[in-house]
């Protein structure tokens, strides 16, 4: 039977019956005729040497509803810019590539440094940033989609997928969120199935069901890099720098927008792309750093509203999620035995013991810093505090692309 089930407290979007990308591709060429829709792209130059852009932009040349695409290039040299703007030229509609080491770019960061606003770290958040400012700067656009540049799976169906409840004019979505089966021969996304459900689902327990890690729960998939958003929605969003960035994204869309205009969308059969080490041993890299800034996140969110948190309550947090855990090893054991996956139960129990670990130093560097790193300003905040950046971004962008 089709998967048709709700949950939690916003919508969820499945993929029933069979499903015509002609259809949904010919509704969106006409919704965005009025809700013009930017694609934002933040990339490495090595994902051009991989595997999965070369697929992704012949894809997009395909798509005929988006107004521009924005791919904001970092860790590139001005030659290698200048080669992925060729890379980029068969798709037919605009393309700006922001040079993220050029120095158009870099006197704008400094123009923030001068006016005490700071972006953050280079890394995806600081990228997804500056391409909403180009986008709120240019003025045309209605709606923001976002994917990753390392999906070995991409089709354009699943562009359409996560655009589609946002551009629709009678649907009234304003965040869209995608989610997905992340299964080859096995299970993988270990931090999502291993650490952010049962982490959320001990913390809900603890804090008597707290109306965030209700939200929070509710999605599928939240660490999925790919959703779709108004632009308003862009202008009042601060969002993370660090590895927190989907965790602390959700957040502000849980501060800002009632749950009813939130939604989620079965966007593609699976997904595949590169995976992270799990790095148990050092906490500076891997799914190790990636866990200790989502349980940063999480814990600073839920103090912001006013969960107060002790030495106790991590102590038994640690524990409860542990139990929980190792409880959940054993449900996708039996799913994969089902369904003849490979599933290898000491590699997953030493990535939940991992996670244990990483829970107890995120609550350390909690008590030792509340407040954390800062979000990434938001647009309203930096237009007031520099009332020409908008102009002086568009204008670096346009001219490095001339």
């Amino acid at each position: 039977m089709a998967d048709f089930y709700q949950t939690g407290t916003i919508t969820t979007l499945h993929r029933l019956g069979k499903p015509s990308l002609e259809r949904i591709e010919a509704e969106l060429n006409e919704y965005s005729k009025t809700r013009p829709v930017a694609l934002v792209l933040p990339a490495l130059y090595s994902e051009f040497e991989g595997k999965a852009m070369p697929k992704i932009i012949e894809e997009l040349a395909k798509v005929t509803y988006i107004n521009k695409i924005i791919l904001v290039l970092a860790k590139a040299s001005e030659k290698e810019f200048v080669r992925v703007k060729e890379l980029m030229s068969p798709i037919p509609y605009d393309v700006k590539v922001v040079h993220n080491d050029g120095k158009r770019i870099k006197e704008i960061y400094n123009t923030f440094s001068r006016n005490d606003l700071d972006p953050g770290a280079d890394g995806k958040g600081r990228s997804a940033w500056l391409a909403y400012g180009y986008v709120i700067a240019d003025g045309v656009c209605d709606v923001i989609a976002l994917h990753d540049c390392d999906i070995l799976t991409y089709s354009r169906e699943m562009l359409a997928r996560l655009c589609y409840p946002v551009v629709h004019p009678n649907l009234d979505y304003v965040f869209c969120k995608g989610f997905y089966s992340r299964v080859t021969d096995k299970m993988h996304g270990r931090v999502t199935r291993l650490l952010i459900t049962p982490l959320v689902r001990c913390l809900r327990t603890l804090t008597e069901n707290h109306p965030f890690l209700v939200f929070l729960d509710s999605f599928r998939y939240p660490l999925a890099g790919e959703f779709c958003m108004t632009t308003d929605m862009a202008r009042v969003n601060r969002i993370p720098w660090d590895w927190g960035l989907e965790v602390g994204a959700l957040a502000e869309v849980y501060r800002n927008y009632s749950p009813r205009r939130i939604c989620q969308a079965d966007i593609m059969d699976t997904y595949e792309h590169k995976h992270q080490i799990l790095s148990a041993e050092d906490p500076a890299k891997g799914l190790m750093k990636m866990t200790v800034d989502i349980c940063k996140s999480i814990f600073r969110t839920l103090a912001s509203e006013g969960v107060v948190f002790s030495d106790g309550f991590f102590k038994t947090l640690q524990v409860a999620y542990l139990r929980m855990a190792e409880d959940t090893i054993m449900k996708f054991e039996a799913d994969a035995a089902i369904n003849g996956l490979t599933f290898d139960r000491h590699e997953e129990a030493k990535a939940v013991e991992a996670f244990t670990n990483g829970i107890g130093m995120a609550a350390q560097a909690f008590f030792e810093n509340p407040m954390g790193s800062a979000l990434i300003p938001n647009w309203n905040r930096v237009t007031s505090a520099i009332p020409g950046i908008l102009d002086m971004l568009k204008k670096a962008v346009d001219e490095d692309n001339r």
